[in-house]
């Protein structure tokens, strides 16, 4: 069984060693073992606090090869973007320009640089050990977090967002850096990105504010615009299956797009139901394929059955979902349908 769950100081090596696999363009897992490190103490304080409201908390979970004690996948929810480091994006926008002499009115697509200190909740850094893909554990990693956002929502702002990877080689070359952001920053996407984990002042000192006119930028560069990395394509699959759009926000360095939706309206977070474990059987009827969480602040989650009484609202699990999740008979549970109905 694959579990779901939060990070905890111990998982340092098992999770710096899985971080090694990713691709480059997952910025937020190109870090190095101290940033790791600082990282997870950062959750393991974030989960365990009284939150009233996101001060910016990192919330990083991990999936967990319960038979072998491995490892196979992380994926995290900052809970405020902005701050005393801006969240940065270009903003697609329209520019009309038009002539009554010549009978001519054109719109042109232009990028306008964002700046925001007071944004929206983030989920990111999702990876998933490619031994592991497939079977649906992608979206049991990526989905899991909606549950812990639905249980605890005054830890989270009332949207969220997701930058997705854009179009970048696996030397890190990109076809938008190459024609907009080398010209500025005089070093490479790599470094850049790198250099973001740590500051990104450079980003105010050297991006340019004035308004970039896309049909000025050569076609490759105009081409991978709002587009994604071909091995992000079923990670944005899941999040646009969730309610997650694009509103023409991309990333300033890859030109990936930014998807956004309100929490309140995740499907899995609007499809959840919560209440008790009335019961722990060897099996559980037949049901619907569901992820089911303890509902709680040491929190895990899994894929599995449950069938629900729905006179008192009591739930009834297995054996090994009730060993996994630490779950038992008057527990808080909470579910949600791995996918949507239809």
């Amino acid at each position: 069984m694959l579990v779901v769950r939060n990070v905890c100081e111990d998982d340092i090596e098992s999770l710096f060693e899985l971080i090694q696999q990713s691709e480059f363009g997952l910025t937020t897992l190109k870090i190095e073992r101290d940033k790791l490190r600082s990282r997870i103490e950062n959750s393991v304080f974030g989960f365990g606090r009284d939150v009233k409201r996101p001060g910016g908390e990192p919330y990083v979970f991990v999936m967990e090869d319960m038979a072998s004690g491995q490892i196979v996948g992380t994926s995290a929810i900052y809970s405020k973007v902005g701050g005393y480091e801006p969240f940065y994006t270009y903003v697609i926008k329209p520019s009309i320009h038009e002539s009554k002499e010549l009978d001519i009115r054109k719109e042109v697509q232009v990028l306008h640089l964002c700046e925001e200190h007071d944004g929206p909740s983030e989920i990111g850094s999702l990876f998933l050990s490619p031994d592991y893909w497939g079977h649906g554990h992608g979206r049991t990693l990526s989905l899991a977090r909606f549950l812990y956002m639905a249980e605890f929502p005054e830890r989270f702002e009332s949207e969220v967002i997701a930058e997705m990877r854009g179009v970048v080689d696996s030397d890190g070359k990109s076809p938008l850096w190459a024609a907009l952001g080398s010209h500025f920053f005089q070093i490479g996407l790599p470094k850049a990105d790198t250099l973001t984990s740590k500051s990104k002042k450079f980003i105010a000192d050297l991006m340019p504010r004035h308004p970039i006119y896309i049909p000025l930028l050569p076609e490759e560069a105009r081409e991978v615009i709002g587009k994604v990395h071909r091995n992000t394509e079923p990670a944005m699959a899941v999040l646009k299956s969730e309610g997650f759009a694009f509103r023409d926000r991309v990333d300033i360095f890859d030109g990936g797009p930014a998807l956004h939706c309100d929490v309140a309206e995740i499907r899995s977070v609007r499809q959840s139901r919560r209440g008790s474990v009335g019961s722990v059987e060897d099996s559980v009827a037949e049901s619907e394929d569901v992820l089911i969480s303890n509902a709680l602040g040491d929190f895990r989650c899994c894929r599995g059955r449950v069938s629900w009484d729905e006179q008192d609202g009591t739930a009834v699990i297995d054996r090994v979902t009730s060993l996994q999740l630490n779950l038992k008979v008057g527990s808080p549970i909470r579910t949600t349908p791995v996918k949507a109905a239809g």
